[in-house]
Formats: C-alpha cells, sequence, structure tokens
C-alpha cells in the first residue's frame, strides 16, 4: 500500500484498499462503525460490513460496498442442547468468515463489540490480518473480553475501561466513541433553556431497539406533575410497537402533545432540539448526548453481567450533565420528581447541557481512523 495526502488533509489509501468493519445488528454497534465508515471514505478506503440479520432494519443505509451476514450466537446457559446449537453457530460463522475474509482480502479488520464480532475477528486473527477492537463502554463486554488478547489494537472510548486485564492496556488507545454525521451536524446547534411560559421539549427513547419501561413509567410520571407544566410539554417518545397504542392513548386522555412512533431516524436532530432527555445509557446514547450537550435522565438497563450501562450513566452524572435512576427506583413518582425539579429550573439544565458537553468527543471517528490505518500499515 501506498498513501498520499487527500484534499481532506488526510493521509489517504491508495483505492483498492478495502477495511472490514464488524457490528451487531444494533444502533449502539452499528452507529460508531458507521462514523468510522465515514471518516475511512473519506481518505480513499473502501469499506465492507460484516454483521448479523438484523442490519436491515438499522443499517439500511450504512455506507458500505458490500455487506456480509455472519451467523453467530450469545453464549447463555439453557443446558446441553443449547450450548451445542451455540457452538455449531459459532463454528459455521467462524467458516464463513473465513472464506469471506480470504475473498475480500481486507488490509484490517475491526469489531465494534456483540457475538456478532467474534467470528470475524477470530479468523481474521487466525489469518494474520491486523486488527482493531473498539469498546464503547466503561465496561468492557463479555465478547470484547474474549478477543481483546487476540487483536493487535484496542481502541477504548473511556480513559478506565473496567474488566480489561491490565496487562492488555499497553494495547488500548483511547479514542472516544464516533458519532454518525448526523450527531455531528446536531452538535452545531447550541443549548437554549426554556423561556418562561414557553414550551418544554422532552424526549424519551430506549435505545435502537426501545425500552418498555419508557412506555410503563414517562407518561404515568406526565400524569402526575403540576396541570400547568404538563400543559408547556411537548414530548416525543419511542416506543416499541406493541407499546404503541396505550401511551399514544395516554397522551391523548392527557392532553399532551404528543409524536410516538417506534424509531425515529433523525433522532439526533429531534435530541438537539430538546430541553430535556430520559433515556437509557447504553454507549452511543450516552455519545451522542455528549456530543450534542443535551441534559438528561438516564435509566441504566437493569440484569446485564457487567453493568455496563450504569457505568456509561456514571460517567455522564460525575460530568454534571445527567440524573441517573436506576430502574428499581424509576417509579411514576420518582420520575414526575425528577422531571418537575429540572423542568422548572432553566440554569441548571443549562449547566446540566454544558456539563454534557464537556465529556463529548466530536473527533473520536478520526481518532479510530488514525489508529485503524497505522495498524493495517498505512
Amino acid at each position: 500500500m501506498t498513501e498520499k495526502m487527500s484534499d481532506t488533509g488526510y493521509m489517504s489509501a491508495d483505492r483498492d484498499m478495502l477495511i472490514l468493519l464488524a457490528a451487531g445488528g444494533t444502533g449502539g454497534h452499528l452507529f460508531p462503525a458507521e462514523a468510522l465508515a465515514v471518516a475511512l471514505k473519506k481518505r480513499g478506503v473502501r469499506i465492507a460490513l460484516a454483521t448479523d440479520e438484523r442490519v436491515a432494519h438499522y443499517g439500511g443505509d450504512f455506507p458500505a460496498e458490500s455487506t456480509h451476514v455472519i451467523p453467530s450466537a450469545t453464549l447463555r446457559g439453557g443446558g446441553p442442547l443449547a450450548y451445542a446449537r451455540t457452538a455449531l453457530t459459532l463454528t459455521f460463522g467462524l467458516a464463513k468468515a473465513w472464506w469471506t475474509l480470504r475473498r475480500l482480502d481486507p488490509a484490517a479488520v475491526v469489531g465494534f463489540g456483540g457475538y456478532p464480532t467474534l467470528p470475524p475477528l477470530f479468523a481474521a486473527a487466525m489469518r494474520g490480518i491486523p486488527t482493531v477492537l473498539h469498546e464503547q463502554n466503561a465496561v468492557m463486554g463479555r465478547a470484547n473480553r474474549a478477543l481483546a488478547a487476540r487483536v493487535t489494537a484496542i481502541a477504548a472510548s473511556f480513559a478506565d475501561v473496567a474488566l480489561l486485564l491490565d496487562a492488555l492496556k499497553p494495547k488500548v488507545t483511547v479514542t472516544g466513541n464516533p458519532v454518525r454525521p448526523s450527531v455531528i451536524a446536531a452538535a452545531a446547534t447550541p443549548y437554549a433553556p426554556p423561556q418562561p411560559n414557553g414550551a418544554l421539549n422532552l424526549i424519551v427513547f430506549g435505545g435502537s431497539q426501545g425500552a418498555r419501561v419508557m412506555a410503563d413509567i414517562v407518561p404515568d410520571a406526565i400524569e402526575r406533575l403540576d396541570p400547568a407544566l404538563r400543559a408547556l410539554l411537548s414530548v416525543v417518545q419511542q416506543a416499541r410497537g406493541e407499546d404503541l397504542p396505550r401511551v399514544c392513548d395516554a397522551y391523548a386522555r392527557l392532553g399532551v402533545k404528543a409524536e410516538v412512533a417506534p424509531f425515529f431516524a433523525d433522532l439526533p436532530a429531534r435530541v438537539a432540539q430538546s430541553h430535556l432527555v430520559v433515556a437509557r445509557s447504553g454507549a452511543s446514547t450516552v455519545a451522542e448526548l455528549s456530543a450534542i450537550g443535551r441534559p438528561a435522565i438516564l435509566v441504566p438497563l437493569p440484569g446485564a453481567l457487567d453493568q455496563d450501562q450504569l457505568g456509561n450513566a456514571r460517567v455522564l452524572e460525575k460530568a454534571g450533565g445527567a440524573v441517573v435512576i436506576e430502574q428499581k427506583d424509576f417509579s411514576p413518582q420518582q420520575a414526575a420528581a425528577e422531571l418537575s425539579a429540572l423542568l422548572t429550573d432553566p440554569a441548571r439544565l443549562a449547566a446540566m447541557a454544558a456539563g454534557a458537553r464537556s465529556a463529548g468527543t466530536l473527533d473520536a471517528a478520526e481518532r479510530l481512523a488514525d489508529l485503524v490505518m497505522k495498524v493495517a500499515g498505512i
């Protein structure tokens, strides 16, 4: 491979250079992969994507010249038969990944976590292809821990990554978590605190796959608000298909202006227009909130073995950008109390927006692209 300076000012690769990105088909993994793909394409790199069957919903606009669905499975309990099925699926996935890599001949493979990244990254390591693993969370996930010792380099969103072995820390480069171009565009909108008796824009979502708890709790919490405060609300809420009718009915009964849908393709722009966000605390959510700089009430997903979402939320809380409520405490009464306290205190909201923005890394995609090209030998 040779290199040259591109019109963008970055070192540019030969046009035949291809990087394979491996990311599970959820927003938390696909969004940072998309951001890296855009950054690498600016440098003349061709992009291919290895993922799972969910990509059709979340990755339809992914900027790759080819997409390769690689079989994979999550390692869960369930007895010998379940383990055997998982092992068989992973073995088939490894074989397909091996032949896909042979055909594509990528200069490097970059993984973004989740079990769909296991076969491509394992196969790449076996074939001697340079590899980069990106950890989006404050706590390293199980799939990434399984791969960490085998990859060439590890990129991290946070300076301190829990559950990463000390012996592997020399491999780590802190890049931040790449955010999509739409998030970069949204970040250009400064935070505008609510005005006296003005509209209050509240946005509620649970990650790319939704969260039932938001449908269960938030409408009831809004019903408990002072009627004068409730009358100022304009709500945008993501709700799963099965929850959509009851959420819409609740807001209609309360007379609250609301737009409810299972998925918002323009979510970053909507976040930029919000005064307050109520959300889960997946890695991409925290990265986008901090990049755009919006105050939030975060409700980490409970039950995860590694408590990665709680770790992410605590990072934003420490920066002053979020109030964290664990799901066991996320009742309509508690949510109403927090909503009321925040929505009636514009100065606090503005301070939280600034705190969130202080934790953001807008150039994370370029930092990660630098590392990938270095590992690929460019």
